[in-house]
């Protein structure tokens, strides 16, 4: 069985431009100037890469779905003209009143150091998240800190034995195990939809990450041993079932997608 409250969740980030260009003495350029030093600045310094430092990366999506009791709910934190430190603070409210174990594809390499970093920023606090025991004695021996901890699984981290050179993407994967993936829309392009306005859609892409990352997540539990064939097919059920009410067309867009994959039967039999 599943523990009593899990929470996938995903971020998505755009170059923090106001830090770019105070930090880097970028005043007088555009954002769009800002951000192409910021990333030849980065390019420059790691010689492979110019995918921004953690602290350099500015939250405009959380996404999540909270799987609890009998019930499963997917949806993108506050609203759509939130600023980021009322997503940092939904995301801690959430954990402060479910305590539940958080769920995640590279949690640990991303997007909870981008979380961290953010949160010092704005000053939101976070005290179940940041507990290591002086609240509450369990957490001392199994907090959201400790990496081998289990309140917080990162997907990527255990799949791959803790060893980088074993990591692959959320993507792969989940075409690999038959479900729908990212549906047209990655993580390069979301600065570029950010500057066109499309904030919804970078939302709703996020939520399909979150989807992934959650059946993912059911079919690891299942190897595991911890859910049975049937049971699994309940989970699936309870999924299709969930998109299929949502009337939102991004997730019933996934769901046919799922369908169309002949995965598993019982989402087929939900027309």
């Amino acid at each position: 069985m599943l523990p009593q409250r899990v929470l996938v969740f995903d971020i998505e980030t755009i170059p923090d431009v106001a830090a770019g260009r105070r930090l880097l003495g970028l005043e007088g350029l555009s954002d769009q100037e800002v951000v192409r030093a910021m990333r030849t600045r980065r390019l420059q310094k790691t010689g492979a890469s110019d995918f921004l430092a953690h602290p350099y990366h500015q939250i405009i999506a959380i996404s999540v779905a909270l799987r609890a009791d009998d019930s499963l709910s997917i949806w993108s934190l506050g609203e759509t003209n939130s600023d980021e430190s009322k997503l940092l603070e939904r995301f801690f409210d959430g954990i402060e009143r479910f305590t539940p174990i958080l769920v995640s594809w590279n949690g640990s390499g991303f997007d909870l150091p981008v979380i961290h970093y953010r949160s010092l920023l704005h000053g939101v606090a976070g005290n179940r998240y940041w507990d290591i025991g002086e609240s509450d004695r369990d957490f001392k021996w199994n907090n959201y800190l400790n990496r081998y901890h289990a309140r917080h699984l990162d997907l990527m981290d255990v799949l791959s034995g803790y060893q980088p050179r074993a990591t692959a993407p959320l993507q792969e994967i989940a075409l690999l195990l038959g479900f729908p993936g990212k549906m047209g829309m990655s993580g390069a392009v979301v600065w570029d939809k950010y500057q066109a306005g499309a904030l919804d859609e970078i939302r709703h892409y996020c939520e399909t990450d979150v989807l992934n990352t959650f059946l993912v997540y059911l079919q690891f539990e299942k190897a595991r041993g911890n859910l049975s064939p049937a049971v699994l097919d309940k989970e699936h059920e309870l999924l299709a079932d969930t998109l299929q009410q949502s009337a939102q067309s991004h997730l019933l867009e996934f769901l046919r997608a799922w369908k169309s994959l002949g995965r598993p039967e019982a989402v087929i039999a939900t027309d």
